[in-house]
């Protein structure tokens, strides 16, 4: 999937589909998949690492699983997440970490919010960097919010959000993330674009969906009520666990193969 694939499909009405993707084996396992695009989210701090919440994310964090995720995918956009502050210490830091992202893999990145950094934005797409801009409830302003709370509610609020996502399309970003905010306000802001509208928790009317990997997989503790398990990973993680831990207490071993071995185990892992 290209950049311009986000203008064709809105057209038509095809929709998007988005995945979050932190490390090499499961990127492998999404570029095999019909996804049409990957994420390396800024979540990676919860869901990688056990933060408390994405504000723990570096640009240097981001670029490191950035990396990872790029070797893996190669015919699939790879979009990474500007992190925490870094288009608030100025536009020379900014773009060091647009730079960083860049080198690591990232064909575009995701700018969370608008207030108090437009220029940059419009450097950044000046730069031929590409943005997806974020709007709704944006998770590094968790502290500001007070929680992960539902954004656009009341009419100013849906107001401001539609005017962000307005200007973000003026500044050139080819497509916008809505988070967490009411499903009239999503139909209403989709249709108001040209661009394509990613939707998270906010409805069906929004030009495509995007999920953490790990939430939809059941993987990774209890998943927003707006979040769809596609399997129940945790169970059969941990059943194959057990099954290993009973063979290998009971000596139920494997036959023995060939000498040759692959994969982790020929490293000696």
């Amino acid at each position: 999937m290209k950049i311009t694939d986000f203008y064709n499909y809105k057209k038509p009405g095809r929709k998007i589909s988005m995945i979050t993707a932190y490390d090499y084996t499961l990127a492998a396992l999404a570029a095999e998949s019909a996804v049409d695009c990957i994420l390396v989210g800024d979540s990676l701090a919860m869901v990688m690492h056990g933060h408390c919440s994405t504000i723990a994310a570096t640009v240097d964090m981001m670029a490191l699983h950035t990396a990872a995720v790029s070797r893996a995918v190669k015919h699939k956009l790879v979009v990474a997440d500007l992190p925490f502050l870094s288009m608030r210490k100025g536009l020379g830091p900014a773009m060091e970490a647009v730079e960083k992202l860049a080198r690591a893999g990232a064909r575009a990145v995701k700018a969370e919010g608008l207030d108090g950094h437009g220029e940059i934005i419009s450097h950044i797409i000046g730069s031929d960097m590409p943005v997806m801009g974020h709007l709704g409830l944006t998770p590094q302003s968790v502290n500001k919010f007070g929680g992960y709370k539902a954004q656009g509610g009341d009419p100013a609020s849906a107001q401001h959000l539609t005017d962000q996502a307005l200007e973000l399309e003026r500044l050139g970003c080819f497509a916008l993330v809505l988070e967490c905010v009411p499903e009239m306000l999503a139909e209403r802001i989709t249709g108001l674009l040209k661009i394509p509208v990613i939707g998270i928790g906010a409805g069906s009317f929004t030009d495509g969906q995007v999920l953490v990997l790990q939430d939809m997989l059941g993987l990774y503790g209890a998943p927003p009520p707006f979040v769809k398990k596609y399997m129940d990973g945790r169970r059969l993680v941990v059943e194959a666990l057990n099954n290993f831990d009973s063979e290998v207490k009971n000596q139920v071993l494997p036959e023995r193969g060939p000498r040759v071995v692959s994969g982790a185990a020929a490293q000696g892992e």
